[in-house]
């Protein structure tokens, strides 16, 4: 049993009233033609082909897998007819540029289809999801000669990509990589070597589909100083098959209906992208990308659970509650959202869900400003603050995505521990997101060490000042004034705290690394808070309207309940001063 409806009129209010995102849009060239309206249409069509094609493949495609055969991979029933009408629905096409044949709207509408694509059925998605990200690196990277012959294939829907970085021997390490790349009297390279985990490496979507594969040339340096990053098709110009071949598929935890393979490279032809050696530069274009939309997933996977959790509390009835709402007659027994325990967990798969859905279309909105906007120094603050957050929405949704998939299934008791309802596949399904495109610690590591303390702290402190203006204007107002001072209480705690670890790593270098995890974590309570001031103020004076009194509730739930939270990883942060021993070998 599998409920969703795509949750628009939120979705609205991010666009419309959180992020004031037409009013931007007004000052970018690129989307000047673009309203609310229109945006609203867009995001709409998305939820009917989410929820109206996806979300009944979701759990038979869990049930009955991919196939593989000889190097053939049968995806399950019913998911290269939805290919198809995503390809035909121009949802392919979305936010990539007109002259590249695409439609040329913003990456904040870019994710809001993938949080409804993931909501509904994650499986399928992992086949289309770094499609968006491979057509920014080709874009970039790729010559001219490969960018007339692909480019548009991709934007089209025609071809899709994979990525192949993981080697047995080289998960996180890719420096570790043996695959190799002998240059040919053509032009081309010639690879060999062998990759695993290759999401989409072989599937029956399309007929061809580009491998985008980390190898070594001849010459490389040690490391991953060494990386050469080449774009290797399944066939050929020609129409030759390439020598490619998938050797086997993974049996999984969860996301079943994606075909993760084993594939083989036996001098398969093809082509430089980038510079010599400078592979993982330009992969990480599309890595950057598939960051987001892995957080995203987390997203998507939160949405889902709280509407299952959120229907199912409804109707189930269970013992009499200690209170009922103001008109409610006594009954034999009552639904279990009566119930306190339950109340509050679901107040609390709402208030993170929605909050993470203002940080999560923040961060792809930056992206635009950064690349749309009119103003250089505009641009440069806005890439800034994207790179910032990046690590945090992979990270920090990802594992909220999962542990609110598990409170949902307490919801359903000894039911959602079975396949009759959803909850169980979306606990599963969520689990991979917190390990791949940089397990989250390496995300953790990666926002301390280089985002916040890799520039003395500046970007850091660009983000801060925006949550003390939010502060600031809050305190204006009489009801947000105690959620105001409670963000710009944590946000100075928050940059005392880096302070103490930089001036801490210089006698101790692994400091930061014991205390990634919680500043991360801390973070993100942080920036949530701010996402529940901006949405309170805007709430403001408009309760007798059931939307944003519901935004007024889960606010001061969120200040009552879960930014508490924030003392503990202080705590923990403090903690860190304390090695860690290493364990017996």
């Amino acid at each position: 049993m599998w409920h969703y409806q795509a949750p628009l009129r939120d979705m609205r209010f991010v666009i419309e009233e959180w992020l004031a995102a037409p009013a931007d849009w007004q000052r970018m060239p690129a989307f000047a033609a673009l309203d609310g309206e229109l945006a609203a249409q867009v995001v709409e069509e998305a939820g009917r082909f989410a929820g109206g094609v996806l979300a009944p493949l979701n759990a038979s495609g869990d049930r009955q897998g991919c196939r593989f055969d000889n190097g053939r991979v049968t995806t399950p029933d019913g998911f290269p007819a939805a290919y198809r009408a995503f390809v035909d629905g121009g949802w392919a096409a979305l936010a990539c540029a007109e002259e590249d044949g695409g439609q040329g709207l913003p990456q904040l509408l870019n994710a809001a289809l993938l949080e409804m694509i993931y909501s509904t059925n994650h499986a399928w998605a992992m086949y289309p999801g770094i499609a968006h990200g491979a057509y920014e690196c080709l874009r970039a990277h790729g010559t001219p000669e490969l960018r007339e012959r692909y480019l548009a294939a991709i934007v089209s829907g025609e071809i899709l990509p994979t990525m192949c970085l993981t080697e047995p021997q080289a998960g996180s390490d890719v420096g570790l990589l043996r695959s190799r790349a002998e240059p040919a009297a053509d032009g081309s390279y010639l690879i060999t070597g062998g990759k695993i985990f290759a999401s989409g490496g072989e599937h029956d979507l399309t007929a061809n589909i580009l491998h985008l594969v980390l190898a070594r040339l001849p010459d490389a340096p040690p490391g991953s100083r060494g990386i050469s990053l080449f774009l290797v098709p399944k066939r050929l110009p020609d129409g030759r098959h390439n020598a490619v071949r998938c050797d086997g598929i993974e049996h999984k935890l969860g996301i079943r209906g994606s075909a993760t393979c084993t594939l083989s490279f036996e001098q398969a032809e093809g082509w430089l992208l980038g510079e010599p050696h400078r592979g993982l530069a330009a992969m990480f274009v599309m890595m950057n990308s598939a960051r987001l939309h892995v957080g995203l997933q987390g997203l998507g996977h939160a949405e889902a659970a709280w509407q299952n959790a959120a229907a199912y509390a409804a109707e189930r009835r269970q013992m009499r509650a200690v209170r009922r709402p103001e008109g409610r007659a006594e009954a034999p027994a009552d639904p279990i959202h009566y119930h306190p325990a339950m109340r509050r967990t679901l107040l609390e798969l709402r208030t993170l869900t929605e909050g993470m859905r203002a940080l999560g279309y923040w961060t792809a909105h930056l992206l635009d400003e950064a690349e749309q906007g009119a103003d250089p120094a505009q641009r440069a603050r806005a890439e800034s603050r994207a790179q910032l957050l990046t690590p945090l929405v992979k990270a920090y949704f990802t594992e909220q995505g999962f542990r609110l998939a598990s409170s949902a299934l307490q919801v359903f008791g000894g039911y959602g521990y079975v396949q009759d309802y959803a909850v169980e596949q979306i606990l599963r399904d969520s689990r991979i997101a917190m390990i791949y495109e940089g397990s989250n610690e390496i995300q953790a590591n990666d926002l301390l060490l280089r985002k916040v303390l890799g520039d003395g702290g500046a970007a850091l402190r660009g983000l801060l000042e925006q949550f003390h203006e939010e502060a600031r204007a809050a305190a204006a107002i009489p009801a947000c004034r105690d959620f105001g001072a409670a963000l710009g209480q944590y946000g100075d705690r928050l940059a005392t705290v880096v302070e103490q670890l930089a001036a801490a790593a210089a006698q101790d270098p692994e400091r930061p690394y014991r205390a990634a995890g919680d500043f991360l974590r801390l973070l993100g309570l942080v920036a949530l808070a701010f996402a529940w001031v901006r949405s309170a103020r805007l709430s403001q004076g408009r309760a007798a309207d059931p939307f944003h009194a519901g935004k007024l509730e889960s606010a001061a739930f969120f200040f009552a309940y879960l930014l508490p939270e924030a003392d503990h990883r202080l705590a923990l942060i403090e903690a860190s001063r304390q090695p860690l021993p290493f364990l017996p070998e």
